[in-house]
């Protein structure tokens, strides 16, 4: 063992630094190394959290890329059929990353009881869908019946079911307009599940039924949809794929991500990586200062053992470490305390959901976290590598010591 290391394990233990003066300062620089962990902790997790549990909630409702007839483009409702007969369908293998590509039709309707009506967007749905992203959501009942013949099983969101006094088995009347003509087409549905993703936006309108319904009402044939839901495997390339798919799709067909469809969302979810950023600076800027006050106070409170050691044949960069050291060992355990605290509370939040939020503001209901070890990981070997790095600046007070003066300080 180093004669440094030695040295400050034996200044951390010593009982008059423990009653000294500057007891009081490190137990300070401690907790705020320890409040600065729980709360970058926290920010990261749930930043990250919410993030990915939207992004989940919009691809779930829309796929990540739609392709659709340009009409459509910027619209939830199908108005102009498209061949179902495409080379991209129904495997996407001109572009790398694409896991699945469904088909869908979409009509606008109004749900009508004997007490109140909703404007809803049926979205009709075939045998390829791909329900996982729904099933999450599902509060009570089943996916519909999408792979026998046509039937009325409807999958709904609790929020209409409550505006509309409905529950599971009850069935519904749904009005939908009829295409470049005066009247309507009336449906009869049955209610065989209710979903609730606390996204309000698509709580209040979306309806999941059978795509046949859709064709039907707009006297379309077996082979014509409305458009195309693409999924990727890495939601961080969702732009390059997005280009590749338009690159490799027709000339009379349009793509959009979800990203742009629903750009707002997005622009206010990378908010929280600014959010992020800021409370990380404002946290290690916090620690260190805490630190270097520490680290000074220790420094002044040592300088006779530090002639000492200097007239015995100590060098400057020798003592420096033994403060340094010294400064490590309370980081470690400001640290230590920071993520015990930091972690356990992200676990009971993302177990027992206690923090609740808007639906309306936030789009969750409760709010989501995502322990990423890695990140943890990075973020503690940051901070200390910051902390020491910042350290040396004041511990060079060191080299301005001399031997003669500080023996006889007191």
């Amino acid at each position: 063992m180093k004669l440094e290391y030695f040295i400050a394990k034996r200044l951390i233990t010593a009982k008059d630094h423990k009653s000294s003066i500057s007891a009081p300062i490190i137990k300070i620089a401690i907790t705020a190394i320890a409040l600065g962990m729980i709360m970058m902790i926290v920010s990261i997790a749930t930043g990250r959290g919410l993030q990915q549990k939207i992004r989940q909630k919009v691809s779930a409702f829309n796929g990540h890329i739609v392709i659709s007839g340009y009409n459509d483009n910027n619209s939830d409702v199908s108005t102009t059929p498209i061949s179902i007969y495409q080379n991209f369908y129904p495997k996407f293998k001109t572009v790398d990353g694409i896991t699945h590509v469904q088909a869908i039709a979409s009509k606008a309707g109004i749900i009508r009881t004997e007490n109140a009506f909703e404007p809803i967007i049926f979205k009709g749905v075939g045998k390829d869908y791909q329900a996982d992203g729904l099933k999450e959501y599902l509060d009570q009942g089943r996916m519909p019946e999408l792979k026998s013949n046509l039937n009325e099983e409807v999958l709904i969101s609790k929020y209409l079911c409550k505006r509309l006094g409905l529950k599971l088995g009850d069935k519904f009347v749904t009005y939908f307009m009829k295409e470049n003509s005066e009247g309507y087409n009336l449906r009869n549905f049955k209610i065989v599940g209710i979903y609730d993703s606390g996204f309000q936006e698509f709580d209040a309108g979306y309806v999941f039924g059978d795509i046949r319904h859709v064709q039907l009402i707009n006297k379309w044939k077996r082979d014509q949809i409305g458009s195309f839901e693409v999924f990727v495997d890495d939601f961080t390339q969702i732009e390059q794929k997005g280009q590749q798919v338009y690159q490799e799709t027709s000339s009379t067909l349009d793509s959009q991500t979800i990203v742009e469809k629903y750009y707002y969302i997005f622009e206010w979810l990378k908010l929280f990586d600014f959010n992020i950023i800021v409370i990380l600076i404002v946290m290690i800027v916090v620690s260190t200062i805490n630190m270097v006050v520490a680290l000074l106070v220790l420094i002044l409170e040592r300088i006779q053992m530090i002639g000492i050691l200097k007239s015995i044949g100590a060098d400057n960069w020798s003592i420096r470490k033994i403060f340094l050291y010294n400064a490590a060992y309370l980081i470690g355990s400001g640290l230590l305390w920071g993520n015990s605290i930091g972690i356990g509370l992200l676990l009971i939040q993302k177990y027992l959901g206690i923090i609740k939020l808007n639906p309306e503001s936030y789009y969750v209901n409760t709010a989501p976290v995502d322990i990423n070890i890695f990140y943890i990981l990075l973020l503690n070997l940051g901070t200390i590598a910051i902390c020491l790095l910042v350290l040396l600046i004041p511990s060079y007070i060191i080299t301005k010591i001399t031997p003669s003066k500080s023996i006889r300080f007191e």
